[in-house]
């Protein structure tokens, strides 16, 4: 029998929960004062997944950088290639707030979606 404990982040209270499971198979979460707490519990141990947050490159912006982040969790295992891959990418100002930056990161199933509006920078020639 297997146990492991780690604390929730489905809510505020940061719940202390032990998860007991025997090959392979969760028997009980405990610690958990609410449902999302047991739901969680064992996820975590069967498939965990992350929401991924970063940014990327913005050419011809006021900002040299946009904040995004993945639209769904993903799972675990693949946030090192989908961080490889936003590596690569540039996006071109304007950007808005909800802007696919990057589709089906890693073959996931999930979007990268831009978190904050950058403007397209006004070049010196054109403020005169």
């Amino acid at each position: 029998m297997e146990r492991r404990e780690f604390i929730c982040i489905n809510c505020p209270l940061g719940c202390a929960l032990t998860v007991t499971m025997e090959q392979g198979q969760v028997l009980k979460v405990e610690g958990n004062t609410c449902p999302r707490g047991k739901s969680y519990g064992e996820k975590e141990v069967t498939n965990p997944t992350r929401i991924v947050t970063t940014s990327v490159k913005v050419a011809g912006g006021t900002a040299p950088v946009v904040s995004v982040k993945t639209a769904s969790d993903i799972p675990k295992g693949k946030i090192k290639d989908c961080m490889a891959a936003l590596k690569q990418v540039s996006v071109k100002a304007p950007v808005c707030i909800g802007d696919v930056i990057l589709k089906d990161v890693c073959s996931t199933g999930t979007d990268i979606v831009a978190t904050r509006n950058v403007a397209k920078k006004v070049s010196e020639s054109n403020r005169k």
